[in-house]
């Protein structure tokens, strides 16, 4: 066997693995979160309560305005690829640690999530008119927008992961080389701005995720 295409599968797996490990380590994170938050409620919350009580609201009015107050039952997947997709991100700040959605296979498996969710919802509601959206407005069209609704939904669950992927990625690689660099003085404005990002590219998958929801409960025009 080739010692370079054994060196490459060997440390392919052992990378895989420790993804795997950072995924379980920030579902742990956020089940400690949700215990903390719950153990002890009380009506006029205080300390991790209230802050998780902001962050939880804060979700559910971003939802509501983006899909309207019928969008509420999809708040458990929303809220949970957000708060799952913002930890991930900032976990990737801390030396030594890895971002999970800095690997492609995390953030592809998220998208086909939200993928087949939106055509599920579209097929709940609207049955098999649902179909009627990929023939275009007449049915000799049909031939020319077929191909072309396909291509675009498809290219949905790609766009998804792709973009959340590359820039985890190029923030994890930025921030390598700024510790490489000055290790002894890393540029607190570097941080800034990758914390600014990690929460961007939330807002964004989430965004996206919703709009592609509530487009597939929505009469076709």
């Amino acid at each position: 066997m080739n010692p370079v295409l054994f060196f490459e599968s060997h440390w392919l797996h052992e990378h895989h693995l420790v993804v795997v490990m950072y995924t379980l380590f920030v579902m742990g994170m956020l089940a400690l979160f949700s215990f903390l938050a719950t153990r002890r409620m009380n009506i006029l919350p205080g300390g991790f309560q209230n802050v998780m009580e902001v962050i939880v609201g804060g979700l559910e009015n971003l939802l509501v305005e983006t899909m309207g107050p019928e969008g509420r039952k999809f708040f458990p997947l929303i809220a949970t690829l957000g708060l799952y997709i913002l930890t991930s991100n900032l976990l990737g700040l801390i030396p030594g640690f890895e971002s999970p959605t800095a690997n492609l296979n995390t953030t592809v498996s998220m998208a086909i999530v939200v993928f087949l969710m939106t055509h599920i919802v579209g097929i709940k509601v609207h049955g098999i008119k649902y179909v009627k959206q990929f023939m275009g407005p007449v049915w000799w069209l049909t031939p020319l927008m077929m191909p072309i609704e396909i291509i675009s939904h498809l290219s949905r669950p790609l766009s998804l992961s792709v973009r959340l992927f590359g820039n985890i990625m190029g923030e994890d690689i930025v921030l390598a080389v700024v510790l490489l660099l000055v290790p002894l003085l890393v540029p607190l404005p570097v941080f800034a701005l990758m914390i600014f990002t990690s929460v961007i590219q939330t807002l964004v998958f989430m965004l996206l995720a919703m709009m592609y929801i509530a487009g597939a409960m929505e009469e076709a025009h």
